[in-house]
């Protein structure tokens, strides 16, 4: 058997009154985390849930976030984590193209999937403890049966078309997953996680994120990120370790006064999403004085965490985002595949168990994804001679504006619909505080104008807010190439200075 429960229920065993999870002032032992997913699992019974079933959660972290996604396991079923930012629109189309036959969601998002009609509400005290949501009378059901080559999760991510592609995970590229990172990081279960990214993103549930439970160890879970909350955490609960977006840690080295905390606990914390400046890693340093941070290189389609910068190296890499854990491989090829050498810039490509086997219901968009068994990132970087790897552009058509990926082709299609508007380009540009902002760049028809305002307010019908850009550029022109071709890094050249 594979599925998650089974290392649960394992360490409910061995070490039952072992803390599990931390939310708040709650502690969820081993033993506590093992029942409420039993019970959970014949809610799901109940339902006509079973192997193969689709079950989707729209909500912010809580324990009954993860013991929804670990009971939903332990029947055989997929786990479908949707991001809670998502307007209404957005989350039916996810559901539809997944579909998702039950929706578990936060009381405070039920307007949002009103028109959903398979919902289980989570209230308040339920995301304390799912054990509200089941009758103690039903039956607990047996273990599903699950296979390393079964689907164990779908996470919706943005494409560089109008709608999101559904990665599939199957339990192999999980278990790979949390191999590589107990290796790479040490993991133990004396670690104790400081997760306050949502767990719909794969950078607060797998970097390292649900390995720490494989092995026995903490996860202290906020419900929503607060930089000062988080450093109060790390003393109060001793922890050891954390993941956190550039906007988190920005937000986290912030902090007035944060020598008022005793962080000495702290080993190490993993960033990464973009470039990490000389300036960023040496503010760390002075704030997390017995810590160290580390860059990396990930994506959903590989459960994140590809590379992780290597003790030591920080400063004579700086700008590489480490070097390819055990069991990924990675291969800079051109156009049509071919292996390049050391320090040419080219296609970032990967390859090894972690990696997504393709996209649900898009043969063709998982076609285009491979080089035969190298999975293509769309990311353009380089391998040095000792094989870190250095990214120099992102997914051509992305934008990483806090946590969220946005795809720029998806905002753009949105604009097109504003009658003023005759040309439309979304680019990233450097923002202090989000890493990136969206910028839209428009092409006006004659004789008519467009405002800021009034641009904003189109976006917010059908776009989630993070999604809405920040800022409006009017121009006479965008730069092509000879094929027709927007050139966006002609515009974030142009305009990297813009306030």
């Amino acid at each position: 058997m594979v599925n998650l429960s089974a290392f649960i229920a394992f360490h409910a065993r061995r070490r039952p009154m072992h803390t599990a999870i931390v939310y708040g002032e709650d502690r969820v032992s081993y033993r506590a985390f093992d029942q409420r997913i039993r019970r959970l699992a014949a809610l799901l019974a109940q339902r006509g849930i079973g192997e193969g079933d689709v079950v989707a959660l729209f909500m912010k972290n809580s324990p009954a976030f993860l013991e929804i996604a670990f009971a939903a396991s332990h029947v055989g079923a997929v786990f479908l984590p949707v991001n809670f930012r998502l307007a209404a629109d957005e989350v039916s189309y996810i559901l539809a193209d997944a579909g998702a036959k039950l929706l578990f969601v936060d009381e405070e998002f039920v307007t949002v999937c009103k028109l959903y009609q398979d919902v289980v509400v989570v209230d308040v005290r339920a995301q304390r403890d799912s054990r509200r949501l089941s009758d103690p009378d039903w039956p607990l059901p047996d273990v599903g049966p699950r296979r390393s080559d079964h689907l164990f999760r779908l996470m919706y991510t943005s494409g560089t078309t109008a709608r999101p592609k559904g990665v599939m995970h199957s339990y192999e590229n999980f278990y790979w997953k949390c191999m590589d990172h107990v290796i790479a990081l040490n993991l133990t279960a004396e670690d104790r996680l400081l997760t306050v990214g949502p767990l719909y993103h794969v950078g607060a549930f797998d970097l390292p994120g649900v390995a720490l439970l494989w092995q026995g160890g903490t996860l202290c879970v906020h419900r929503e990120f607060d930089a000062e909350a988080a450093l109060a955490s790390i003393e109060r609960h001793q922890l050891t370790c954390a993941w956190t977006a550039p906007v988190m840690l920005n937000q986290i080295l912030a902090v007035e006064n944060s020598e008022r905390f005793d962080l000495s606990s702290l080993r190490w914390c993993i960033g990464g999403g973009e470039k990490t400046p000389e300036s960023r890693i040496r503010d760390f340093t002075r704030v997390f004085t017995s810590g160290r941070y580390i860059d990396g290189y990930g994506l959903t389609e590989s459960c994140s965490g590809d590379t992780l910068m290597e003790p030591g190296m920080e400063i004579e890499k700086i700008g590489s985002t480490g070097r390819a854990l055990a069991h990924v491989e990675i291969r800079i090829c051109d156009e049509e595949g071919r292996s390049l050498p050391a320090n040419t810039e080219g296609e970032i490509c990967l390859r090894g168990p972690k990696i997504t086997r393709g996209y649900w219901n898009a043969p063709e968009k998982t076609a285009e994804s491979f080089f035969c068994d190298w999975f293509r990132t769309g990311d353009i970087g380089h391998l040095d001679e000792d094989g870190f790897l250095y990214v120099t552009d992102r997914r051509k058509d992305m934008i990483l504006t806090g946590a969220e990926n946005v795809a720029s082709s998806e905002v753009e299609n949105i604009i097109y619909q504003l009658p003023q508007v005759a040309e439309a380009a979304v680019v990233g540009l450097p923002d202090e505080r989000w890493g990136e902002r969206m910028v839209a760049v428009v092409v006006l028809r004659e004789g008519v104008s467009l405002s800021y305002s009034q641009l904003e307010a189109h976006c917010r019908k059908y776009l989630a807010n993070f999604k809405v850009p920040k800022q409006l550029l009017i121009s006479e022109g965008l730069p092509r190439n000879p094929s027709g071709k927007i050139l966006k890094r002609k515009l974030r050249e142009q305009y990297a200075n813009e306030a």
